[in-house]
């Protein structure tokens, strides 16, 4: 314990704002900046407030977790409401997305706009020398500057999330349990008898929960209905009720199978017309057309400024949790680059990140186009 304490920076009194959920992560969070010196204020954030009383927000019961945590803590307690910001930064931004056709991830820009704009600028604003939250990722200075390493605990990292940070943002964050393994920061909370310390992780959309995906996106788009076709023979194979409610790659939730004379093999979504309102689908999950050599993105975020060497070899995701893929990196400038893999990569997906690696330390990346 003495150990994992001391590869976090002495607070000597200064003041930290630590961004609390009511999950574990960053209940150890503040425990752990409390035990090393800093002056620890918990900032608990809402940000949604469209039907926050039913079942799938729990903004209720995570404030109760956090002030129960504070108590034990002995920590101070701040609640501030960004639903606003987050509505204009974030939400109308995954609505024009979703519309476009794309399948866009709330989660990176969540975290650009929200938890490290807006919240780290209210905590500036309060006397902070810090924020910290419970993000499994890790930051060192090197060479004069900032840079964003994975998480020791690699079946937790997030660093994918928060590759859109830049130098000022990380200068003045700190994430405490990014050399933590998720089992040992459990323990340290049950040692420390925090009341969650046994909470299950959450896994909804950034801020709204977890909730039937299809019938809250209906809410805010109307349905456009449209043929589904088999891309290879371009037959007619069902009917969906539009297409930001599918994403490349997806199986489920066609309603396609078991037709007659075809191989029993799952569907699986290849395209999307936008155009002509079609879903193109193709069956077997290595189907060529969910293979891609290569990609493009644009709307890129470097980390330190720089962008990546052409023809270095590098690794990339193109989604949460895949393995690291080898890659080059080309025909980099200010828009757009090009990322060619060394092997074809499944379900490319427009409006994801693609994140670039060299080794540990997360160069930033784009959004695939």
């Amino acid at each position: 314990m003495q150990n994992e304490i001391e590869k976090i920076e002495a607070g000597q009194g200064r003041t930290v704002v630590v961004g609390m959920s009511g999950g574990v992560d960053s209940s150890v969070t503040a425990l752990l900046l409390k035990q090393r010196g800093w002056k620890v204020v918990g900032l608990f954030m809402k940000n949604w407030e469209d039907d926050d009383d039913s079942e799938f927000c729990s903004t209720r019961q995570d404030l109760i977790d956090v002030a129960s945590v504070c108590d034990v803590i002995g920590v101070d307690l701040e609640v501030v409401n960004f639903s606003a910001e987050y509505k204009d930064r974030v939400f109308a931004e995954f609505l024009r997305e979703y519309q476009a056709g794309r399948t866009p991830n709330p989660d990176v820009l969540c975290n650009a706009e929200i938890k490290f704009k807006a919240f780290l600028d209210h905590a500036m604003g309060l006397g902070a020398e810090r924020i910290a939250t419970g993000h499994y990722a890790q930051v060192r200075e090197f060479q004069g500057k900032m840079q964003l390493l994975k998480a020791e605990d690699g079946t937790k990292d997030q660093s994918y999330f928060l590759h859109r940070l830049n130098q000022a943002q990380l200068q003045n964050t700190m994430f405490p349990v990014g050399h933590l393994y998720k089992r040992d920061l459990r323990r340290i909370a049950e040692d420390a008898k925090l009341p969650n310390f046994a909470k299950k992780d959450s896994t909804g959309i950034c801020f709204i929960g977890e909730r039937p995906f299809r019938e809250f996106l209906q809410r805010y788009l109307p349905t456009q209905p449209g043929e589904i076709r088999n891309l290879d023979t371009d037959k007619v194979m069902g009917q969906h009720q539009g297409l930001m409610y599918h994403t490349i790659g997806q199986r489920d939730g066609l309603g396609i199978g078991g037709v007659k004379g075809a191989p029993e093999l799952p569907w699986y979504v290849a395209q999307k017309d936008m155009d002509k309102n079609v879903l193109y689908v193709v069956q077997g999950h290595d189907h060529p057309a969910l293979l891609k050599p290569s990609l493009k993105a644009q709307d890129l975020a470097w980390v330190a400024g720089d962008a990546p060497h052409t023809q270095w070899v590098y690794n990339a995701k193109t989604r949460y949790r895949q393995p690291d893929a080898p890659c080059e990196v080309e025909r980099v400038d200010d828009k757009e680059c090009e990322v060619v893999f060394a092997q074809p990569q499944w379900a490319v997906t427009p409006g994801q990140s693609v994140v670039i690696y060299e080794s540990t330390v997360c160069l930033g990346g784009g959004i695939i186009v």
